[in-house]
């Protein structure tokens, strides 16, 4: 069972200037290979320029959340890919099975060369995936788990777990397992420049500042339509949203809410993101031990204005844990719910922190609600950093936080069982029932497909009918795209972004 927090990252502040030159304070990226600046290809006119959230932070390290650059740039790819179900599909690996419970062989797409020239073999596949194994520190994805690739043959790889894990194709989708060139790891590390297989040659990268990528005139599938991708870190949300307006960005991450209103509606796509605005509730001491307590919280929520007030509807009421970004979610079981008690001067602590923007705000209108039920509400707002252990250790009555629910295999049982089992390593619930625990167990053991996902949603029916957590709303990222630009992904597990289909009308 793999068992792992949530990444809160904390917005950096910079000028509202488009190319970002203080960020180069932020440290330069250690990175060898070509550094050209431009596009080798000449063919400005039909290149993307793309603004980006965040800069890199591990040296566009694979095995760090940097990977998830590489990916949406569609130039690093996995043996693996996931469907909209989250179900696994053919990627670098054409076909697999299972050996045995801990066993799974892997047939590698033949024909296929790293951007460097050389073979993707099962050699190759062993040293990129060893090299994830012995990365310090591991990538979250293998977090708990041990896993040892061998050759098979020269086109085929037995991937081999210490426990049995029905997610391990699903595990090799993360863009923390892509495969790169033996060479990306001659030197320690990882090094993407030049070393992956997909529609985009990383050419050149600048520090913190920007990276370049070329058409791959050698890809193994249908070749890119684009001749390039320029891409320009930007994490002031002001300036990325100034960069669609005004025409120097084809396409723009993660637009805030506060901005989206200033654009032209058809340039601004909203895409729902496996990430829930939850009210934990502490079901192990004061108030909200009593589960008619926590009742009243429930009741006390008013979604609708949470969304419309705070978010200006660019976000969904949450009917529970999961939400849009999983369509198979809104086939959950009826719940049977608690009755609610009085809550008439019953004084809590509500809690959270400032680094997500919004999540003030909503605890002052939840504030309000609460008093409005009865109860008697202090708060308390610190950074993420001066408030996690705080908050682990049940320190308050509730507390407000933006959660990602699906974690780098597609798959939510990791987050219900970080979050809401006894021994759970990100349970602020204090939340610990033999009989979920035993549900979450059922779902972690069961095969993908439909009979896992019905799993999971009687786990989080069970969950919900203790009130240990009441889900308020699933987020939405706004993506900016020029009137011009066609084919953008839009993707909420935020690993595709710029494909070999996107190009200009």
């Amino acid at each position: 069972m793999t068992i792992t927090g949530d990444s809160l990252i904390t917005t950096l502040l910079s000028t509202s200037v488009f190319r970002i030159g203080a960020l180069a304070a932020i440290g330069a990226l250690t990175l060898t290979g070509c550094f050209a600046s431009g596009s080798a290809s000449g063919d400005a006119e039909n290149r993307a320029r793309v603004a980006m959230l965040q800069p890199p932070r591990s040296a566009l390290s694979q095995f760090s959340d940097d990977a998830f650059k590489l990916s949406r740039w569609s130039t690093a790819e996995t043996l693996i890919s996931l469907d909209d179900l989250g179900d696994a599909q053919p990627l670098l690996a054409t076909a697999w099975n299972r050996v045995d419970d801990r066993t799974w062989s892997f047939d590698l797409r033949p024909d296929v060369t790293f951007h460097n020239g050389a073979p993707l073999d099962a050699a190759a596949v062993v040293t990129a995936l060893t090299a994830a194994t012995t990365a310090a520190p591991k990538p979250r994805i293998l977090d708990g788990v041990e896993l040892t690739v061998t050759v098979t043959d020269e086109n085929t790889v037995e991937v081999s777990t210490e426990d049995v894990d029905p997610l391990v194709p699903q595990r090799l989708s993360s863009p923390q397992l892509a495969i790169l060139a033996p060479e990306a790891y001659s030197a320690g590390g990882s090094n993407p420049v030049g070393t992956g297989t997909g529609p985009f040659v990383l050419t050149a990268v600048d520090g913190t500042s920007s990276a370049t990528l070329d058409r791959n005139e050698n890809y193994w599938g249908e070749t890119a339509r684009l001749a390039g991708i320029d891409v320009d870190f930007v994490p002031d949300g002001t300036a990325r949203a100034a960069a669609l307006r005004n025409g120097t960005a084809d396409v723009v991450e993660a637009i805030p809410v506060s901005q989206a209103a200033n654009i032209d509606r058809a340039l601004v796509h909203e895409v729902p993101m496996p990430r829930t605005n939850t009210l934990y509730l502490n079901t192990a001491s004061g108030v909200f031990a009593d589960p008619t307590m926590r009742a009243a919280a429930r009741e006390s929520v008013d979604k609708d204005r949470l969304v419309e007030q705070v978010y200006e509807g660019r976000a969904d009421a949450a009917n529970g844990l999961l939400g849009p970004a999983l369509p198979w979610a809104a086939d959950r079981p009826a719940r049977t719910e608690t009755p609610a008690g009085d809550a008439t001067g019953k004084t809590i602590t509500l809690a959270t922190f400032t680094d997500r923007a919004e999540l003030p705000e909503v605890a002052v209108l939840l504030q309000q609600e609460l008093e409005a039920k009865g109860f008697v509400v202090n708060q308390v707002v610190r950074e993420y950093q001066f408030i996690e252990t705080d908050a682990l250790s049940g320190a308050f009555d509730a507390f407000i936080l933006s959660r990602a629910t699906v974690l780098d295999s597609g798959d939510p049982v990791a987050y219900l069982y970080s979050d809401f089992a006894c021994d759970g390593s990100f349970n602020i619930s204090q939340f610990c029932d033999p009989q979920v625990d035993a549900a979450l167990s059922d779902a972690s053991a069961t095969e993908p497909g439909d009979e896992r996902r019905a799993a999971i949603l009687e786990a989080e029916k069970l969950i919900l009918e203790q009130d240990a957590a009441v889900p308020m709303l699933h987020e939405r990222v706004i993506q900016g795209e020029s009137g011009a630009i066609t084919g953008v992904a839009r993707d909420p597990r935020e690993r595709t972004l710029i494909t070999n289909q996107t190009t200009f009308e």
